[in-house]
């Protein structure tokens, strides 16, 4: 990041970069959407939230598999990355990062939007609960085709508790985002992030972001990668229904089998990663063959 996108991400809470990954990269994760979302996983893994699935969920809903890494070595290679890693820490002024979660987005012709929010309303079950989001593009994008949008300066905003039901296929994706500008005695100036395939933004955990539905012609996929500090460990109190179910017994640690560290400004990366992208171990955690 250069210190200019560092000082817009401040001032925005978001900064967008329009050549982010090689046509080969978005290539090959396209390849592997229709794959994941009739549960065909490489590694043997389902991933952690599957929220749609061929077959059984309605054609106008948005669809999204959370830890996709986790079933998938391609996904894995991207957002496991270090540039990616490297990016969200100098952003967030970390000394290293960590993946949280990552989610595989695809937004069909005539699918329906997703509700404004912030991340960092659902990681309070992280000890500091902050994100930095980088938000991978892999078909161009138009605010008609239902891209992300930024709600501009509203990471300064007070932090709203919110629950899933507001996040999938809202009658009105942006009735919480009015909600959270009356509050906070500010008005909404929103961004629509128009950018080629492999573009990307980067996001504060903060900022008020949501997508209309799709009313061009062409899908929209998307890959996004969560990242917190490399130093974040899980809070002695707050409990998640999912990501909990890794904590160990006795210790607040996080463990890199499952958050592994994919940037630090010490040169390390957690052992794991390249023997799982490679092939050589057959899941997160277990030994190279």
């Amino acid at each position: 990041m250069t210190p200019e996108q560092i000082s817009d991400f401040q001032r925005d809470g978001f900064v967008i970069v329009p050549d982010f990954l090689t046509s080969g990269m978005v290539n090959d994760l396209r390849s592997r959407f229709e794959p994941l979302f009739r549960g065909e996983f490489d590694t043997g893994l389902y991933p952690d939230e599957w929220n749609w699935r061929e077959g059984r969920d309605e054609q106008s809903l948005t669809r999204q598999i959370c830890n996709g890494w986790k079933c998938d070595r391609t996904v894995a290679s991207i957002v496991l990355s270090k540039p990616v890693g490297q990016a969200c820490a100098e952003l967030g002024a970390w000394p290293g990062a960590r993946i949280a979660q990552d989610n595989v987005i695809w937004k069909p012709a005539g699918a329906r939007s997703l509700g404004f929010h912030q991340d960092d309303s659902y990681i309070q079950w992280v000890d500091p609960p902050s994100y930095v989001t980088c938000w991978m593009a892999l078909d161009d994008t138009s605010a008609a085709g239902g891209t992300v949008e930024y709600a501009r300066g509203s990471h300064k905003w007070d932090l709203t508790d919110m629950q899933p039901e507001y996040f999938h296929a809202p009658d009105d994706y942006q009735a919480t985002i009015r909600e959270a500008a009356e509050a906070s005695g500010s008005n909404v100036d929103l961004v629509s992030v128009e950018v080629p395939a492999g573009g990307c933004a980067f996001h504060h955990g903060r900022t008020w972001h949501g997508s209309g539905p799709n009313e061009g012609s062409v899908q929209r996929r998307a890959i996004v990668a969560h990242c917190i500090s490399s130093e974040a460990r899980f809070h002695p109190n707050n409990v998640n229904y999912i990501y909990s179910r890794y904590k160990t017994a006795g210790s607040l640690n996080m463990d890199e089998t499952f958050f592994p560290v994919t940037w630090s400004d010490k040169g390390y990366r957690s052992p794991m990663i390249e023997s799982f992208i490679n092939g050589t171990a057959t899941f997160p955690g277990a030994d190279p063959d």
